[in-house]
């Protein structure tokens, strides 16, 4: 993270994923599934034979039975531009979020500037669009633009504060570039669908084109849930990336 001293603004390129809490594992999705047949089954059932218990998973996910997939609950404490939560919150079923509030508290000056890895330049049209590396005059001015952008969306919010406007009015004029954070909680198959929409795989049977800033938390997500539910996310991965 970069400081910038004179208007005492960060700048960051980079987004943050903690996993807080859970209860997620592969065994809610067995003890789910074979309750309809076999009644409630303590754990050492579960693992008597586990190559049946990776089958059922499996075919759980190829055939699109999605309910097992629903006893579990994670939730993740979220650090990136509101730009990516905008596009979060179309993700409703199986989703609960509390983002930090700009009515109550002072925002701090932390804003997105792409690190240099981003592509910057689209090419084809919504739908078969790909993005491509920018050149060095592109970095430099996406940069330059941004900071400046910031440091004077800053100044007017610090402005109308001194002033005595109220921070739900002053906020405005900040830019969704402006770091904010949430608590986000899930089940396993609404994560799947998020990822299914929000990360780039080779494995995925329909293409998606996310974000590449919302995609950088779906990777973090994965990772943290690939953990918890290996078996789950190995046939998520082997049946196309599709949520059942």
């Amino acid at each position: 993270m970069d400081v910038d001293e004179a208007a005492q603004a960060r700048f960051r390129g980079d987004v943050t994923v903690e996993l807080v809490k859970h209860s997620a594992a592969d065994s809610d999705v067995l003890w789910a599934a074979r309750v309809s047949t076999a009644g409630e089954q303590s754990l050492e059932e579960l693992d008597k034979d586990p190559g049946r218990s990776k089958g059922l998973i499996n075919y759980l996910m190829r055939d699109r039975h999605g309910s097992p997939f629903e006893h579990n609950s994670m939730t993740f404490l979220i650090s990136a531009p509101i730009l990516v939560f905008r596009e979060f919150h179309r993700h409703r079923v199986g989703w609960s979020y509390n983002e930090e509030s700009g009515r109550y508290r002072e925002l701090s000056p932390v804003f997105y500037v792409p690190d240099a890895d981003r592509k910057l330049v689209q090419r084809g049209r919504p739908g078969k669009y790909e993005f491509v590396e920018g050149t060095e005059e592109q970095h430099k001015l996406v940069g330059e633009a941004m900071r400046e952008s910031y440091r004077q969306a800053y100044a007017a919010y610090q402005e109308m504060l001194a002033q005595g406007v109220a921070r739900e009015v002053a906020r405005s004029v900040l830019p969704v570039g402006l770091y904010s954070s949430m608590y986000a909680t899930c089940n396993a198959r609404a994560l799947m669908h998020f990822l299914s929409l929000r990360t780039t795989n080779e494995q995925a049977s329909v293409p998606s084109f996310p974000q590449r800033e919302i995609e950088m938390v779906a990777e973090k997500m994965e990772a943290e849930w690939a953990g918890l539910m290996p078996l789950t996310h190995a046939a998520f991965n082997s049946n196309g990336r599709v949520a059942p």
